[in-house]
């Protein structure tokens, strides 16, 4: 899936559109991103079949050229081969790498592959759709979905290649199956797979429960990379990691058929449109902007122009030379989890893995106890940043995140409100 950058005063969309056609899904994912598995996010009525219909029209007016079908998942959307049928009728303004030369879009559906029939296949397959599976994992694969089997996913891939259809694997890596990425990717491409997407687990979703046992330090994001690329090297294929990464938080010269991107993509190459029609600025994103039939209007709305632009700002990453062309990763997910901008998340997830999974009640020089205050007893030092945090030893120790802070000088300031530790 490639995509061109969105530009202000175009009035153009970027290029590539993620429709989420419905809510519901027949996995479990524990690292699933999508917002209406976390509190707060409301699942309005979906969208029907003929108005979807209507919405890619108007997004193909509009300068997008890719259309990427997911969910949930989007084989349990009523009327999905409709909707797939009806965009491959569209004629898109600005052809890009995978639409065809009379102006067709190109065409994508991402899915667990649980519910998908030959029947299904078929019809993607003459529809030109790319396919992308994900595959979480093998031995983990139950533990990271709820259900379902590897195997039913490695025969997707041999079906799709013996109808000449191509497949991409979708790994997402967590601190679980980190021990099987090699293997992992491995099997996919023996199967058929002709591309790996991989992604880093990012806190979002039903995620968001999870995401201190979930997310890899930089060590183990490093491994990450490494085990991919190694994997890629053996099968002679090529692949590039979905979730950006900060720059200084990875050694990019070892890799030479993984392709790593240091910038945030959210509407500047791709955006989401939701079940019920409303645009997100990407598939972690828990904030809703404008319905779709009042998307013209979306560079009026600060929060799209602060992802369309790169304005993120970081304390910890003040006056770095790269700033331009990194924002140290997922902005969403780091604002989520912490409040704080993207380019402190990666030094914040990475210390709370590194400081705090093994004795996290030994005082340092960044790590001291507290005394008694409203907010947690403990407290972990990362440069201007501060993690405060409680112990529970029984029956099992548990450490959890009460509050994240900054310090300014004097001042503490916890979700942008001064707070004061009596």
């Amino acid at each position: 899936m490639s995509g061109r950058e969105c530009r202000a005063g175009t009035g153009l969309l970027p290029s590539t559109a993620v429709l989420e056609l419905t809510y519901r899904c027949n996995h479990e994912c524990i690292f699933c991103s999508c917002p209406w598995y976390a509190s707060g996010f409301e699942q309005m009525p979906e969208t029907p079949v003929s108005e979807w219909k209507g919405l890619l029209d108007a997004l193909a007016l509009q300068g997008v050229s890719e259309f990427a079908f997911t969910g949930g998942e989007p084989l349990l959307k009523e009327g999905w081969r409709e909707i797939v049928r009806h965009a491959g009728t569209l004629r898109v303004r600005r052809p890009v790498q995978g639409s065809s030369d009379d102006g067709r879009p190109g065409l994508h559906l991402i899915s667990n592959g649980r519910a998908m029939t030959d029947d299904d296949l078929r019809f993607l397959a003459g529809s030109g759709v790319h396919l992308m599976f994900s595959l979480p994992g093998l031995e983990t694969y139950p533990e990271h979905t709820g259900g379902g089997s590897p195997e039913r996913v490695l025969s997707l891939f041999e079906k799709a290649a013996a109808l000449g259809s191509t497949a991409t694997v979708g790994v997402t890596v967590t601190r679980r199956n980190l021990h099987e990425v090699y293997s992992t990717i491995g099997e996919a491409f023996l199967a058929g797979a002709g591309e790996l997407l991989l992604n880093r687990f990012l806190p979002g979703g039903r995620g968001l429960a999870h995401w201190r046992h979930l997310t890899l330090d930089r060590k183990e994001a490093g491994r990450m990379l490494d085990e991919a690329e190694a994997a890629l090297r053996a099968s002679g294929r090529r692949g590039h990691v979905g979730t950006e990464l900060p720059r200084c938080g990875f050694d990019a010269s070892g890799l030479v058929r993984l392709q790593v991107g240091t910038r945030c993509r959210a509407a500047h190459q791709f955006f989401v449109v939701d079940p019920s029609g409303f645009a997100r600025v990407c598939n972690h994103s828990p904030t809703r902007l404008l319905h779709w039939k009042e998307m013209e209007r979306l560079w009026e709305e600060p929060h799209w122009r602060r992802f369309a632009l790169h304005q993120h700002e970081a304390a910890t990453c003040a006056g770095c030379a790269s700033s331009h062309v990194c924002d140290a990763g997922c902005p969403e997910a780091a604002r989520m989890v912490s409040g704080l901008p993207a380019r402190d998340r990666a030094i914040l997830f990475e210390a709370i893995a590194r400081r705090l999974a093994y004795e996290p009640t030994v005082e340092n020089r960044n790590r001291k106890r507290l005394r008694p205050n409203p907010v947690a007893p403990w407290e972990l030092r990362v440069g201007p940043l501060r993690v405060y945090f409680d112990v529970k030893e029984e029956p099992r120790r548990t450490v959890t995140i009460q509050a994240v802070g900054i310090k300014d000088r004097s001042r503490l300031l916890i979700g942008g409100e001064e707070v004061e530790l009596r």
